[in-house]
């Protein structure tokens, strides 16, 4: 049997007034994954367990089939392992956001955790500069894509707290800052940080273009190295994964999967959609499983953009399932589970921890369980609730 699993990161949303009172998912124009509500199966699933923060790590790790409350860790090991970056067992990694700060009045606001999507060209070289300036033997700076970065804090500590940045956007910072045992040396090196960009050759074209300039790093989403099982020993698969996130990448990379890099994927609303969906069907061709993870709707939410939201979701069923659905028929036996990791309400611009709707199609299937079309309030409608890491265990068991 042939298992793909076709994620849209933050899908998953609220009714608004200006969408007629209907959600993004309910409001945007998707024909295939209608479809696959009509004669599969849908439901909601719990991707993230209680008391666990509703992150894309915790998410996605779900919807792997794993129960991250046996293996979580934290998000940032799992980029580093995505981008080559070994960790000793003492040493401890940080997501690094390239941001846009800005002061008014007395305090700073968060004005945009991406620094205005810069470039990962212009990133690379503002990260470089930071290793060169405040790199040391126990703290490391590495140029990841667009904003999203990694410091390693060699023999580091742990304990500390953080906030993402794309949940304070708009908000003033200094009751988000890092906090706890370690704390001190984080906000240290923000500080050394906003200096040492400040005049940086990079943000003044930036300004001069009336780009935003990434006037200073976010640390946050901090964590040792995982323990996960790969995924043949775990499942029996041979699998591969598509992203253009090094946090899924890194998911894929300690479970054992072949990672797939398509030209043009950018984790946002101009990423190539048909080669996503084009490669996954190239990838069975040799594997059992493919995990295909776009980025788009949950970036278009964290702006606040809806628009944007309704388009990523509307390319993702055209140019993703679309192509998928199209391309999978010439296999006799396949499943395909189509779903978000997490809710990313666009009022809200960050994750929230509620139940996603989940669609499971089937070659061999009868008739669905009573959804007309794929959003929240059909998934609802069928009564069916699971936890996320079960999903994978039922389509192997075959179970409806």
């Amino acid at each position: 049997m042939k298992i793909i699993i076709l994620l849209g990161d933050g899908m998953s949303d609220i009714a608004y007034s200006q969408l007629g009172n209907k959600t993004p998912l309910q409001y945007a124009a998707t024909p295939h994954m209608d479809f696959m509500a009509q004669h599969g199966q849908v439901g909601l699933a719990h991707t993230v367990p209680e008391g666990l923060p509703p992150g894309s790590d915790v998410a996605n790790l779900s919807v792997f089939g794993y129960d991250p409350r046996t293996c979580y860790t934290g998000r940032s090991p799992l980029e580093a392992i995505s981008m080559g970056v070994l960790l000793g067992p003492d040493d401890v990694a940080f997501r690094m956001n390239l941001v846009t700060l800005k002061p008014q009045g007395s305090s700073i606001y968060m004005q945009d955790f991406s620094a205005g999507h810069i470039s990962s060209a212009e990133a690379r070289e503002l990260v470089e500069t930071l290793q060169k300036e405040i790199g040391n033997s126990e703290i490391e700076f590495h140029a990841g894509v667009g904003y999203r970065h990694l410091m390693v804090w060699r023999n580091g500590k742990d304990a500390m707290r953080s906030t993402p940045p794309h949940d304070i956007t708009g908000k003033a910072i200094l009751d988000y800052l890092p906090h706890g045992e370690g704390s001190d040396q984080l906000n240290n090196i923000m500080n050394h940080a906003q200096m040492v960009l400040y005049n940086h050759p990079i943000n003044v074209q930036r300004k001069e273009r009336g780009d935003l300039p990434a006037n200073s790093v976010w640390l946050w989403g901090h964590g040792k190295t995982p323990r996960i099982d790969f995924f043949r020993e775990k499942f029996g698969l041979s699998g591969a994964v598509i992203s253009a996130v090094d946090l899924i990448k890194g998911i894929g990379i300690c479970a054992g999967l072949d990672i797939i890099n398509v030209e043009g994927a950018t984790g946002y609303i101009d990423t190539n959609y048909l080669g996503k969906g084009e490669a996954a069907l190239a990838a069975l061709e040799n594997h059992d499983f493919v995990y295909v993870h776009v980025e788009a709707p949950d970036e278009a939410s964290h702006a606040g953009n809806m628009q944007h939201k309704l388009q990523a979701i509307e390319d993702f069923d055209r140019q993703v399932v679309g192509t998928v659905l199209e391309g999978i028929q010439k296999y006799d036996d396949y499943a395909i589970l189509c779903m978000p990791d997490h809710p990313t309400p666009v009022k809200l611009m960050t994750h929230t921890s509620d139940p996603v709707p989940f669609v499971i199609y089937r070659s061999v299937t009868g008739e669905g369980n009573g959804a007309a079309s794929y959003d929240e309030v059909q998934a609802k409608t069928t009564g069916l609730l699971v936890d996320g890491h079960a999903l994978l265990p039922r389509l192997l068991s075959r179970q409806q």
